[in-house]
């Protein structure tokens, strides 16, 4: 159970955790509405979180391989492949911040180190560390999640003091207002924000089973996946809310990049705790949420080929690809372009699978046919077609909205609307006993 619970702190105790928050603040909410979406968006995702969890414990099945029963035993790499693609651009999130935060700190230490080129060098640098902790394993990853936890949790609240200390407490840090002043201005912001909220981890609910098929009980992964991530995540983003807010208050402005912020400290001692703590939080978070996946994903396209280590080079190879620094350019790229965008591909996927395994196979597996041609999980050729169908139906409609300006609240909503179309669209059509 505390290896559960410790996950979730470890992964949620993060830069894009923190920039959640900071985001919603600096797009005009206060402190209590940028909590509370943050809570409700983690309530919301922790259900398919531990829906999905249910079958990985049970049969101790990761992912790639659970995905067959719906997908097919080929067919399962269509949605493997677009969650790992979704990863490797997380990956490359994760590494560009923990390059910004070694380069910020080298600029304490050796003024000299302001030159661009140096910003690049520290990016590979940290991609290079990724790399290596997860050529080294499984465990190699457990033990730093179960280390790193309580330890980022105490630097994010000394953070915390000190700076709303400087700001004159938390009184006229958390006294500014939002920018909101009915329900009618606040709504078309906030529907976005939650979308984008659930889509933070709509990775993570896909993939689940790749920790849970470690668990030594159902109860052990519900009861610890519960208490971390909603408790995590919110006193995390509060931590965000109130130091953002703090930096309004000392310099003007609300800044939301935390290493951008940290770089405006005079005292190097503050500034250097802070830059460390910002870098080991994003390798924990980096490793476990954005390298495991999809090295198992890569890995199931040709196992013969591609093993697990292999599976992570591919990953951070492709993490480059996808220009990281682009999807972090402001609040809006990363909040309503990349979060709720890859929301609609994702949502349907778990509508998928939750679908199938509780309503359509009633949580009953054959496991042995899931590792082999011919059987159960056949269909046609190795693929479900009813099931690709109906994950295209989701994608679609959930997308839709980007395309006609009067149906935006589809885009709006695209995790929730591509979940309900693709879940019900499956159940219909395999139960109406068309042949996949």
């Amino acid at each position: 159970m505390y290896s559960y619970a410790s996950l979730w702190v470890a992964m949620s105790v993060c830069i894009p955790t923190y920039m959640l928050a900071s985001g919603l603040i600096a797009g005009g909410m206060n402190w209590w509405q940028a909590v509370g979406t943050i809570l409700l968006g983690n309530l919301i995702v922790l259900v398919p979180m531990l829906l999905n969890a249910h079958a990985g414990t049970k049969y101790g099945i990761p992912f790639p391989v659970l995905v067959r029963a719906s997908f097919g035993v080929k067919g399962a790499n269509l949605p493997a492949v677009l969650r790992a693609l979704v990863a490797c651009g997380w990956f490359g999130i994760q590494t560009w911040i923990g390059g910004q935060a070694i380069h910020s700190m080298l600029k304490i230490l050796w003024p000299a180190a302001g030159e661009a080129w140096v910003v690049w060098v520290c990016f590979f640098a940290f991609w290079l560390l990724n790399m290596y902790v997860i050529w080294r394993g499984i465990e190699t990853i457990r033990f730093l999640e179960g280390v790193g936890a309580p330890f980022m949790l105490g630097v994010g609240l000394l953070l915390l003091w000190w700076i709303t200390g400087k700001a004159g407490g938390l009184g006229p840090v958390l006294s500014s207002p939002g920018k909101f002043h009915s329900v009618r201005e606040f709504l078309p912001f906030f529907i976005p924000s939650l979308t984008a909220m659930v889509g933070f981890w709509a990775t993570v609910a896909l993939n689940i089973p790749d920790f849970t098929r470690y668990a030594e009980s159902q109860r052990a992964q519900a009861v610890g996946q519960a208490m971390g991530l909603p408790l995590a995540m919110t006193l995390y983003s509060f931590i965000g809310v109130a130091v953002t807010s703090a930096s309004a208050v000392l310099f003007g402005e609300a800044i939301w990049d935390p290493v951008l912020l940290v770089g405006r400290f005079n005292q190097p001692a503050i500034a250097l705790i802070a830059l460390i703590a910002i870098l080991i939080a994003t390798l924990n978070t980096n490793v476990a949420a954005n390298v495991v996946s999809p090295s198992n994903d890569f890995s199931n396209l040709k196992p013969s080929l591609i093993s697990f280590r292999t599976g992570g080079l591919i990953t951070g190879v492709i993490g480059i690809a996808m220009m990281p620094w682009k999807l972090l350019s402001d609040f809006n790229a990363y909040i309503f372009g990349w979060l709720v965008g890859y929301s609609g591909l994702l949502g349907p996927i778990a509508g998928v699978m939750i679908a199938d395994y509780f309503i359509v196979r009633k949580q009953v597996l054959n496991v042995d046919d899931l590792y082999h041609r011919g059987g159960t999980y056949e269909y046609k050729g190795g693929w479900n077609r009813l099931a690709v169908v109906s994950l295209a139906a989701g994608v679609i409609v959930a997308l839709f909205g980007l395309a006609a300006a009067p149906m935006r609240w589809l885009y709006d909503y695209a995790w929730f609307v591509g979940f309900a179309v693709s879940a019900v669209l499956y159940v219909m059509l395999m139960q109406g006993g068309q042949d996949g």
